[in-house]
């Protein structure tokens, strides 16, 4: 028997269109990094970038559940003594730049090693509805009716 591996021939990439306004950031995040992985194929192959591109819109617009809003806790340092740094994802959503809320949260769901900077490459996420990405025609996937638990319900 003849072990299978995937060759880059036999990569078919897709493009795929997810409206984030509503849904749950972990959710959101695993599923999405599934799919940059390429892990929902039967041919996915761990040391290729095997997976598909991701567009996601209205990032802006995430849901976090519990008290992750206002009690989580992003660190950074700026390699200078005394220079750590933090933000919440309430004051990153309403700053400049509130689609890095979900990227980070993308690139920590995939392993720390030059295939995952690749693969987020794949990745194009927007705070707004509009993108630029329709000449690839992609296919729309509505993450919050696949799970009731993928979307936040206001209680």
């Amino acid at each position: 028997m003849i072990t299978y591996s995937t060759t880059p021939k036999d990569i078919e990439k897709k493009w795929i269109l997810i409206d984030a306004e509503g849904l749950v950031l972990g959710r959101l995040a695993a599923f999405v990094a599934t799919r940059l992985r390429g892990k929902h194929l039967a041919k996915y192959s761990p040391h290729m970038d095997t997976g598909d591109n991701v567009i996601i819109i209205n990032a802006d617009k995430v849901e976090l559940t519990g008290n992750k809003l206002k009690d989580k806790i992003y660190y950074w340092h700026t390699g200078y003594p005394g220079g750590i740094k933090s933000r919440t994802p309430d004051q990153i959503l309403k700053g400049q730049f509130p689609e890095r809320v979900v990227s980070k949260a993308i690139q920590r769901m995939l392993p720390t090693n030059k295939l995952s900077r690749k693969l987020m490459t794949n990745l194009r996420v927007y705070a707004g509805s509009e993108h630029p990405h329709a000449a690839q025609n992609p296919e729309i996937i509505d993450l919050g009716s696949m799970n009731r638990k993928n979307t936040r319900s206001k209680v």
